[in-house]
């Protein structure tokens, strides 16, 4: 079970993480929890309170998580038995994420409590987007979010561990090869129409690795992780990627998941 304090690091490109970790919270502070949520690319790991139970909450980006991502659990200060649960949000299926952080975790002393993997909408280059579909699978989501929250309250979850097929999809899909190719692909190609491009300067402001600089117009560095904030954020959708036609997806119309709950 946990204790009366709870503290959420979390990471949300497009909302999706932010609103499961917004339904959590409620269940918690309906429980009498005190809860406090942090960024993930905000937060220096040697803050990080070791006597009060922890909770990781992040997208899951091709098979795993970011790479920015990945960096901070794995510079998460040594622990002598804090308990420790995750959650992350997917389209549909993970496989190099939850056994691979348990091992890292585990290495590091902590006592990983539960794991749970919640379907919200892709925010990844659709073609079309049914509103009406995603608001059911966003419902649902959040219900079981806050499912899972009760569980936590409650000691009745678990964090399972498949060694042999999650460490060879992490090592697979979590190394600077996959990095390059998402560079590659996309990252160096995203870049403003200059027409609509109103030098707002939101798109540098959105990116979690610092990887947009403002010159005249905004320049795309070599460390896209493909978050996809700046091209779904852009208020005058001046972010692009030439050539490629998608519709741009968002769980949230403002970018309210970018400050603490």
């Amino acid at each position: 079970m946990l204790s009366n304090n709870i503290q959420i690091f979390y990471n949300s490109g497009t909302g999706n993480t932010y609103l499961i970790v917004k339904a959590m919270v409620e269940v918690f502070t309906n429980n009498q929890i005190e809860v406090k949520t942090y960024r993930i690319e905000k937060t220096d790991v040697s803050d990080i309170n070791l006597d009060i139970p922890i909770g990781l909450a992040f997208p899951v980006a091709f098979q795993s998580t970011y790479k920015f991502v990945w960096d901070f659990f794995k510079r998460l200060p040594k622990s002598n038995g804090t308990p420790i649960f995750m959650v992350d949000t997917m389209q549909a299926f993970s496989g190099a994420i939850v056994g691979p952080l348990k091992k890292v975790l585990t290495e590091k002393g902590y006592d990983c409590i539960g794991a749970n993997e919640i379907v919200m909408p892709s925010n990844l280059f659709n073609k079309n987007i049914n509103k009406e579909k995603n608001e059911k699978i966003i419902t649902k989501g959040i219900k079981n979010a806050k499912l899972y929250a009760n569980q936590l309250i409650e000691g009745n979850t678990i964090w399972r561990r498949i060694p042999l097929l999650s460490d060879g999809l992490y090592k697979l899909c979590v190394n600077d090869f996959v990095l390059n190719i998402i560079n590659k692909t996309y990252g160096k190609k995203i870049t403003v129409d200059k027409e609509k491009c109103i030098k707002c300067e939101l798109c540098v402001k959105l990116c979690p690795t610092k990887n947009i600089k403002m010159d005249e117009y905004p320049v795309w560095g070599e460390n896209c992780q493909l978050c996809m904030r700046c091209l779904s954020y852009c208020p005058t959708e001046a972010v692009i990627i030439p050539n490629k036609t998608f519709k741009r997806y968002k769980a949230i119309e403002s970018t309210l998941h970018l400050k603490d709950i």
